[in-house]
């Protein structure tokens, strides 16, 4: 019998374990389900998700025009698109920039092969922008998947300087040299980080196939050209 201390051994009977390993099963389901529960929930109340075709700012969630201003977040290279307040708020904070908004073409930029070989960049397309968080100039090709960097050796830039004194004014974080040398001629422009970054999207999203294909192309050519309308209405 139970109860005296010769048969109370301390454990549960079969029965009684079946039982305990059911509620364990049953409690892990319940905590499984309510965690891809909490995953499904959006992150904030005040950040709705997008509908349409509606634009909404990174910081504060609320719907943005479609020529709103952007800020760059210096630590992760990230475009933020914010509204007006937002803009107003955070562009002085230690984390943000406001992105440039020159564009100037460059008709003629002394860029010998030797020296281009030293960027060691694969494709002939690419921008470059003084950062201040990595203490150096900062290469960044587009790719399929989106922007690859490479930080230069300072002997390389400071020679591109020497060859072209126009890059000592370059801004740094919030704008960039693009260089294109995929085009006959090259095209060479300073242009806002932000437009850099779309470039990168465009090509991203352009891309087909294991060359980029012709649709790219077209893209490309395309984008250059409103930079070269902007640089000439400037």
């Amino acid at each position: 019998m139970s109860g005296n201390g010769d048969g109370d051994s301390g454990l549960a009977s079969p029965v009684e374990r079946r039982g305990l390993a059911h509620a364990v099963v049953s409690r892990r389901r319940a905590q499984v389900v309510s965690g891809l529960r909490d995953r499904a929930r959006p992150a904030s109340a005040a950040r709705p998700p997008a509908t349409g075709a509606d634009e909404r700012c990174d910081i504060c969630g609320t719907t943005v025009p479609p020529d709103h201003r952007h800020l760059l977040q210096l630590v992760e290279r990230r475009i933020e698109c914010v509204c007006e307040s937002c803009w107003a708020l955070r562009s002085g904070d230690p984390e943000y920039r406001p992105t440039g908004s020159r564009v100037v073409w460059l008709p003629q930029v002394d860029l010998p092969d030797d020296l281009w070989a030293t960027f060691q960049i694969p494709i002939g397309l690419a921008f470059f922008m003084d950062s201040t968080t990595a203490g150096c100039v900062v290469a960044l090709y587009p790719s399929p998947g989106g922007a690859t960097e490479s930080e230069l050796h300072f002997s390389s830039w400071s020679r591109m300087v020497e060859l072209n004194p126009a890059l000592a004014g370059l801004e740094p974080d919030i704008e960039a040299l693009i260089v294109n040398r995929l085009s006959d001629p090259p095209a060479y422009v300073i242009a806002p980080i932000d437009r850099c970054y779309a470039l990168t999207g465009t090509i991203k999203a352009s891309w087909e196939g294991l060359s980029g294909g012709a649709r790219l192309q077209d893209a490309v050519a395309a984008f250059f050209e409103h930079l070269r309308e902007d640089a000439s209405a400037a």
